[in-house]
């Protein structure tokens, strides 16, 4: 199944699986075993948090071959018509509160909301789909409806 996916997303994907694959798991393997060579295995927490860690690498290794295999790098730059589309940096301010927020729309596979990172299929993201910089968009959340002004759009 492909997914779109930024070329820096791809990037630091790429880096997490070569640091799990390369250094991470064959320390751990390391580890492992020389934690069995020390006997008796089943009060030993060292090789206990090995086993375990090896197998949340071997986890976390198989889920980013799932995000490689399956991605289709975009290239990132700005339409000429200004409107937000996948890699957008958009600033915006609540209007009732004047709060800013900050957002970059990013692939589903990269979000990252406490960082701002957003998909386009996020209700945010939906709302501010096409939209450009001094227009306004309604967003539904949890505690009503939210009107915010695009102020900047950057890519």
């Amino acid at each position: 199944m492909q997914h779109l996916i930024s070329k820096e997303g791809f990037e630091k994907f790429k880096a997490e699986w070569e640091q799990l694959k390369y250094v991470e798991r064959p320390a751990m393997i390391n580890q492992v075993q020389a934690a069995a060579a020390e006997g008796d295995r089943s009060e030993n927490a060292a090789y206990t948090y090995g086993r375990m860690r090896v197998r949340e690498i071997d986890r976390r290794l198989r889920e980013l071959d799932r995000i490689l295999d399956g991605a289709k790098i975009v290239e990132i730059s700005a339409p000429e018509d200004g409107s937000i589309r996948l890699g957008a940096k958009i600033k915006m301010v609540d209007t009732k509160t004047k709060r800013p927020k900050e957002y970059t729309i990013v692939g589903e596979k990269e979000i990252d909301p406490l960082k701002g990172r957003i998909s386009m299929k996020s209700p945010i993201g939906e709302a501010l789909k096409g939209k450009k910089k001094g227009d306004t968009i309604q967003v539904t959340v949890p505690r009503g409806t939210v009107t915010y002004e695009i102020v900047e759009v950057t890519y």
